[in-house]
């Protein structure tokens, strides 16, 4: 028993010195600062608005971080020239204001073939990329993005 108390100290020690060291790197110093990045996956345009709010919402609050808003299927719909939501509103001043903040958009050239609509049908803020799903995993996987679906 004596014994376990006198470790006491320096476990405690340890404990409050453990974040110090966790954000140290391999030199000693203070690590260098993560980069934020998120992808937000979108295969519902019904969603669309509510995953503009939260995306404008997040970048508001970590101006910082690098987001990328990828659809598919469905999720195309709101980024093709010319589309309105439920409310006659469209989507590209929302989209153009977001980009201009730094957010990227990504459209699935997969779902553009299937409707048998070239690249030329997506607004311009917005990039084809040859998979959304695929683009989603390599985001993840390759390049370390975090996922959230709204």
């Amino acid at each position: 028993m004596i014994r376990c108390l006198a470790l006491v100290p320096l476990w405690t020690a340890l404990m409050l010195a453990a974040p110090a060291i966790a954000q140290a790197d391999a030199h000693g110093g203070p690590a260098a600062a993560v980069e934020e990045k998120v992808v937000y996956h979108i295969n519902d345009a019904m969603l669309a608005r509510t995953a503009l709010r939260n995306v404008q919402n997040h970048i508001s609050a970590t101006p910082d971080a690098r987001i990328v808003v990828v659809t598919h299927g469905k999720g195309i719909d709101f980024l093709l020239n010319g589309a309105r939501d439920d409310k006659g509103e469209g989507y590209e001043t929302q989209v153009a204001g977001l980009k201009e903040r730094g957010v990227e958009f990504r459209v699935c050239r997969n779902t553009l073939k299937g409707r048998q609509l070239g690249d030329d049908a997506v607004i311009l803020d917005a990039q084809v990329v040859p998979s959304g799903v695929a683009e989603i995993g390599r985001l993840q996987a390759k390049e370390g993005f975090v996922y959230l679906k709204p």
